[in-house]
Formats: C-alpha cells, structure tokens, sequence
C-alpha cells in the first residue's frame, strides 16, 4: 500500500503547526500545572478555530469528522507543542457518545445532542475514565464533564476526587467520583468503548510522534550551538548518531500511524481486530520512537535537559507519560500479536 497524505491534508498540518507555534505553549503548560487553565483554553481556542476539535465529531452533530487522517495531522502537531489538556480523551469521549447514540435510548441520543456540538466548536473539554485507559481522569478540573465506564455501564460522573501529581505538568490526574447519572448499559456499552480506546490510543500515538519531532528538533538545534573542543557538539560522529537514530525511529513510525488512521476510517462504526492491531502497532512504535528522542534529548543536553525552568522538560515528561497512556508497550505488542 502507498499513502501519502494529499495536498490539503499537508496544508492543514502547516497551519495548525504554525498556529501553535505562536501560542507560546510552555506558559499554558506551566499554567495547566498549577491549575491555572485559561492559557491552555486559549489554546484550545485556536485549535478550535482551525476545526481540530470537529475532526472526532460527525456532521449529523456539527462535527467534520470522524476524520482519523486529519486528526492525526492535527495531533502530531499538538504534540511537536506540547498542547496541555485531554485531547485524546476528548476525541475518544466524542467517538463513544455517538456510538452509544446510534439506535441507543434517549437518555444517550440526550447526551450526544448536547456535548457533541460542544466538543466540536471547542466549548467543551470532555474527559473519559474507561478500564483500557486505567481508573483515572486525565484533566478532569479543567473537562466539562467526566465519563466513567465501569464493566458495561457508562456513568457521568458527579465530579471526581482530589487532583494527583503528574509527571507530566500538562497532564494532571483524578478519580472519578462513583455515582452520578447512568447514561448506558448493556453490552453495547462494552463495545463502545473498546472502540473509544482505540481512538484514545491511536491520539496518543500522534501526540507521541509530534513530542520526540520536536524533541530531535530541539536538540538538533542546541546541538549545533553548543561548542566543546572549539567545536559544535553536533559535528561529533557520535552525537551525529544518537540523533540520526532517534529520528529514524520516530520515522518508521509515521507511516504506522497513518496506516492505523486508515484502518480506524474503515472500521468507523465500531471495534474491528484489525484496526485494533494496527493502533496497537502504532501506539509502540511512536510511545518507544518518542522515549528514545527523550533519552537522547536529556543526554545530550547534560543536567540542563531535566531543570523545570527550561522548556524541553516540557517535552521530556510528555514523551514518558504518553508512553504508557491508554496502553504501555506491552499491552500494545500483546495486541498486535493476538490471533
């Protein structure tokens, strides 16, 4: 198979890049972490401008989506900025909505009606709390509201407990609280969210790739001013490789997340063994590329790569967290093995 992606869809990468170039993204990630969420709304504002929030979001709710091509275009660029907030949650909490709303109860046909429109003009943030994702909620003080799906019951949840600490600040952690109103159940619940989670982990997969880009971008960059020996650091063979090698990785993973995206579009109505393999495949090999760009970024900017002060921790955090989220390396190799 040859894919490439088209004109238009290049064209939307570059402005949404661009964009966020000047959103000054590290103060709205600082800000997130300290629970301070109106630079990293602004943010989300612009991306909502530019129809990122309407990708996960069919027409029939004022959404342009699901567009799985055009989310990972957009996403990659999210990452290679660092863009703070539940962005793979949204989109995964947006997919299992309408799921649930094709031929469900008018308790689910109610809530899809009101949030869909809302996610997709960017009005609001939804998080999502499902057994592939583990028992937290990622942002859920910043998120309009929480889903929880429990076994084959989808919740919305009351509120949730008190935030835990990240590793990454863009990413802040809570519970769930137990209780609120039961929106689904059934086994259609079940199969909703599976299918929800593949979403969750194929975003993932984007914001991996854009984080370890930017990551070799970066330390490319300083490596080519940092002098040692009266040289360039970056003129050194070794140093040469580690970022030809860091970059090779997050290469041979592009063309796995586009092939998933393809897989997701063909399998748009509900989970399929494929699609899930293929964002399985995906999601390792852009989380391990990402890893291996933050490893080589810390080691070749010495003590400095780590300090809180300076902007590529920002990206360093990132690249562990999304690592593990909604699926670690094994759970993700385990899938693309399955029969």
């Amino acid at each position: 198979m040859r894919f490439m992606l088209d004109q238009a869809q290049t064209d939307f990468g570059r402005t949404v890049d661009r964009m966020l170039g000047a959103a000054d993204t590290p103060h709205a990630v600082r800000a997130w972490a300290r629970g301070e969420h109106a630079p990293g709304r602004a943010v989300w504002g612009r991306l909502a401008e530019a129809g990122v929030t309407g990708l996960a979001v069919s027409e029939a709710y004022e959404g342009v989506g699901p567009l799985p091509v055009e989310l990972a275009v957009a996403y990659v660029a999210a990452g290679r900025h660092a863009v703070p907030g539940p962005l793979a949650e949204t989109a995964a909490a947006a997919v299992l909505l309408a799921a649930l709303a094709e031929g469900g109860t008018a308790r689910t046909v109610r809530a899809a009606e009101y949030w869909l429109p809302r996610i997709a003009d960017g009005r609001a943030l939804v998080t999502l709390a499902a057994p592939d994702g583990g028992p937290y909620a990622l942002d859920a003080d910043a998120a309009g509201t929480v889903l929880a799906v429990q076994g084959e019951e989808l919740w919305l949840a009351p509120g949730h407990g008190p935030v835990q600490p990240s590793f990454d600040p863009g990413r802040r952690l809570a519970r769930p609280l137990p209780g609120g109103e039961l929106l689904a159940r059934g086994p259609a619940v079940a199969a909703a969210a599976a299918h929800a989670a593949d979403w969750a982990a194929f975003a993932t997969a984007a914001l991996s790739l854009g984080t370890g880009l930017a990551l070799v971008e970066r330390t490319a960059a300083y490596a080519g001013q940092r002098t040692q020996f009266g040289r360039p650091i970056g003129s050194f063979q070794a140093v040469k490789h580690r970022l030809a090698d860091a970059l090779i990785g997050l290469e041979f993973a592009r063309p796995l997340l586009y092939g998933a995206a393809v897989a997701l579009a063909s399998s748009a109505s509900g989970p399929a063994r494929e699609a899930r393999a293929e964002v399985a495949a995906a999601k390792v090999a852009a989380g391990e590329a990402a890893y291996t760009a933050a490893r080589t970024a810390l080691q070749l900017h010495g003590a400095l790569g780590y300090t809180d002060e300076y902007d590529l921790s920002l990206w360093i955090r990132k690249a562990r967290a999304l690592r593990s989220a909604w699926g670690s390396p094994s759970i993700c190799r385990a899938r693309v093995l399955a029969p």
